[in-house]
Formats: structure tokens, C-alpha cells, sequence
């Protein structure tokens, strides 16, 4: 249940206590004939927080989300949201949950307002609230200029931020989000990240599947890596990118000719055998402890040793993903459309 206020978002009345979780998921399976596309997912989705779901293409994200959404029945296991069951619930599971999915859901026929105006009345907005947030929506997504312009004359961005508009008329508990910056533009993908943040911080829970590591890694409180239909990794960014390795300390003495002797230096300090790239200088060494750093400029500077660049590099969410599926991240996401 949520109330209008006129600020752009709804605010949320409690869907449960803090502490609680949103999504209980135990080994999720869905088959489509011979194809077992989802394969035992678990997926436990704290309240009050951006879960974000990856994972390359046909891994099963789009299925997954779908069972979790009571738009497909599972074949086996089972999942809870809020407490109610997705398969013996599922009108309580609707009434707490909105879906965007990759697909937009708007009548190209009508006009931007006209949608907007539509679907409120549907969520049983009287007119004149209707009229007003479809305005406030408009305007949030830079689309009031547009906003009597038949769909059918939008451009493929229009039309995505229209779909993203209508999906938060009525802002439930619940949101899940498959996709939803694909075809954006960066200041208005943005502006998503914004409204996203926003979502949490008034009380709702947002699932995000993404193709983009860079959001995933902006957005998600945790992160689930699903591939071949189940999920091997699960963490905060922080934590999936320590699993595949250390940090690493780069530097650059102004002296190229004072690039062994830092060799040694930092192999003293920090124990790890660095590497030297010969054409820029370069020394990139292990780093397990971040507060050893200090030493290293210490015992460079001791040796009246100059340093012109120094960088310390965290595994990036590319890396994680590349290390623990096998494959790269890819940029044209096309997830198995729930059949």
C-alpha cells in the first residue's frame, strides 16, 4: 500500500520490519521443454535495499524474475515475498510488487499523458490525481514537451523512460527492475540511478538485473551472478571483488632509472613480488593491506627515491565477472524472454 504525497515518489508504508527480507527464494527451477533455464536458484533480498542480479545472456535472470513476479510458475522450489507464498499467494504477491521489464508495456497509440493518465486510473487514481502525476512524471523524465505526442513518433529512449515513468505511478513495496537503463542516454540513465536511490531511501525494495557492471556496482547493496540458471556468487561488490584477489599497488618513480630499486623497496615492505613494466617504469604489486601504503612512501622517500604516479587498483566488477563465468560481460543483453 502506498500514499501520494507531491514530491515525485510515493512514500511506502511498511511492507515488513527491518531485518526482514523481501525475497525468499529456495531452489527456483524452471524448464521451457527440454531447456532447464533456471536450475535451483536461491536468493535471499534483504528489505530496504538494490539487489542486483547479473549474468550473461540466456543465464536465466529474466525467468527468474518473472517466477518471483507470479508471471511464470515455477517447477520446483519455492520463494516467499514479504511472507506470501509466490505460488499458493500470488493476488497478495501482486499487490506488493511492479514489474519493468525489458519490453515497454505502453499503447503506442495513445500519448504520453494519455498512458500515463491510464494507468493511474487503473491503480485507482481519481482523474484530477491522475492528471497530476502523470505531470509530475513527465517532467521528472524530461518528457513534457512530448507529452501529447502519439507513442508511435517517440524515439526508442522516449519510449523506455515513458515505461520507466508508468511503472512508478503507484511506487509499491517491491519493484523489480529488469533492464531498465538499457537504451537510455547517460544523463538520463543518471537520473534513473537518482530515482532508484530515491525508491530505497522511502522504503522500497528494488531487484535489478542489469547489463551494465558499472551500475550494478553505483547501485546494489549485494549482488547475485547467475549462470546456467544458478547463482554462483553472492555478495556486496566489495566482497566478489576481493574473492578473485588482492588490490594492487601501481607506481611510477619521475626516475626511470630508480625502477629496480623500487622493485626491491616494495618487495621489502609488502612481501609480494612486484612486476615491471619496462617501456613506462611501471611497478604493480599485490596489495592484501591498504594501510601498508604509508610504509611503502616511507621507505621510497628514505632512499630519496621520486614518485610520479601511484595508484591503487581494485579488481573491477568486469574482472569478477569475467573470472567466475568464464566469459566477459556482454553489452547487447538479450535474456531469455519469459515464455
Amino acid at each position: 500500500m502506498t500514499t501520494t504525497t507531491s514530491t515525485d515518489l510515493p512514500v511506502q508504508t511498511s511492507a515488513g520490519t527491518s531485518g526482514d527480507l523481501a525475497i525468499d527464494a529456495h531452489g527456483l527451477v524452471k524448464h521451457f521443454g527440454s531447456t532447464r533455464a533456471v536450475n535451483g536458484v536461491d536468493l535471499a533480498v534483504p528489505t530496504g535495499s538494490v539487489y542486483g542480479v547479473l549474468g550473461p545472456n540466456g543465464a536465466g535472470k529474466t525467468t527468474t524474475v518473472s517466477m518471483l513476479a507470479t508471471l511464470l510458475r515455477p517447477d520446483a522450489g519455492t520463494a516467499t515475498v514479504f511472507g506470501h507464498d509466490i505460488v499458493r499467494e500470488p493476488v497478495a504477491v501482486r499487490s506488493l510488487v511492479g514489474v519493468t521489464g525489458q519490453y515497454a508495456s505502453v499503447d503506442e497509440d495513445l500519448t504520453a499523458t494519455q498512458n500515463l493518465v491510464l494507468f493511474a486510473r487503473l491503480l485507482g487514481f481519481s482523474r484530477p490525481a491522475a492528471r497530476a502525476r502523470s505531470e509530475e512524471l513527465l517532467e521528472q523524465f524530461a518528457l513534457t514537451e512530448a507529452a501529447d505526442r502519439p507513442l508511435k513518433n517517440f524515439s526508442g529512449g522516449m519510449r523506455r523512460r515513458l515505461d520507466l515513468a508508468a511503472s512508478l505511478i503507484d511506487t509499491p513495496p517491491l519493484l523489480f527492475l529488469d533492464e531498465p537503463t538499457t537504451g537510455l542516454d547517460p544523463r538520463t540513465r543518471a537520473q534513473m540511478w537518482d530515482t532508484i536511490r530515491d525508491l530505497v531511501a522511502r522504503g522500497s525494495t528494488v531487484l535489478l538485473t542489469t547489463q551494465y557492471l558499472d551500475e550494478a556496482d553505483q547501485l546494489a547493496d549485494r549482488i547475485a551472478v547467475i549462470d546456467h540458471g544458478v547463482v554462483i556468487a553472492d555478495g556486496t561488490a566489495d566482497e566478489l571483488k576481493q574473492s578473485i584477489g588482492a588490490s594492487t599497488l601501481q607506481l611510477t618513480p619521475v626516475d626511470k632509472s630508480d625502477a629496480a630499486r623500487v622493485c626491491e623497496i616494495t618487495e621489502q615492505v609488502l612481501g609480494e613480488q612486484p612486476t615491471l613494466s619496462p617501456e613506462a617504469a611501471r611497478i604493480t604489486v599485490g596489495l592484501h593491506r591498504s594501510d601498508l601504503v604509508p610504509d611503502v612512501l616511507i621507505a621510497l622517500r628514505e632512499n630519496n627515491i621520486a614518485i610520479d604516479e601511484i595508484t591503487v587498483q581494485k579488481p573491477s566488477l568486469d574482472e569478477v565477472f569475467l573470472t567466475i563465468t568464464g566469459q566477459p560481460a556482454d553489452t547487447d543483453d538479450s535474456d531469455e524472454v519469459a515464455r
